[in-house]
């Protein structure tokens, strides 16, 4: 049984996960004892939060050692809302890539890109991590930060480009 908190009803939370276009960010622990945090493509499903991954990920190694999960979907810019929680992590095969192709259809809005092409490629074997939330908390802004919508710098700021593709001099900087 999924324990809830927060500020929307199990039907909310669906809404949301359906809708949102955001990665889930994934906590598990690390082989050497430490946490480690990647970003996902995911897609809920029955309850659960689906991703995909390569069988020779780090994640996968991480989560056959311990099946133990936190996870995050977000909003980036205000109002601020989102859901966050524990639960465990499950790793199946996705043989023909269905879950994978979802995503990048999800995600990228269809499968004619460099990326969904490398990525789906019959060399590269995938998996399947489901996440069975144990808790979930959720959180809304939007009633407080009204004014920070249109008036902060974190709404107004566009995503970061990456470093790789910000114009340099010869020398690097």
């Amino acid at each position: 049984m999924t324990t809830v908190k927060g500020a929307w009803s199990r039907s909310e939370i669906e809404t949301f996960l359906d809708e949102s276009l955001v990665p889930v960010r994934l906590g598990c622990h690390h082989s050497r004892g430490g946490l480690w945090m990647l970003s996902l493509w995911y897609e809920y499903t029955d309850g659960t939060i689906r991703c995909a991954t390569s069988s020779g990920s780090d994640v996968a190694d991480f989560l056959r050692a311990d099946d133990s999960v936190s996870f995050e979907i977000s909003t980036n810019r205000p109002p601020y809302m989102g859901v966050r929680g524990s639960g465990t992590a499950s790793l199946s095969p996705d043989e023909d890539k269905e879950l994978l192709e979802s995503l990048i259809e999800r995600y990228l809005g269809g499968t004619d890109s460099e990326l969904a092409t490398m990525l789906l490629t019959d060399e590269r074997e995938e998996l399947v991590i489901t996440v069975e939330p144990r808790r979930l908390y959720t959180w809304d802004f939007t009633d407080r930060m009204q004014t920070a919508i249109t008036d902060s710098p974190a709404a107004s700021n566009p995503e970061p480009s990456s470093p790789k593709q910000t114009d340099r001099g010869e020398d690097g900087r």
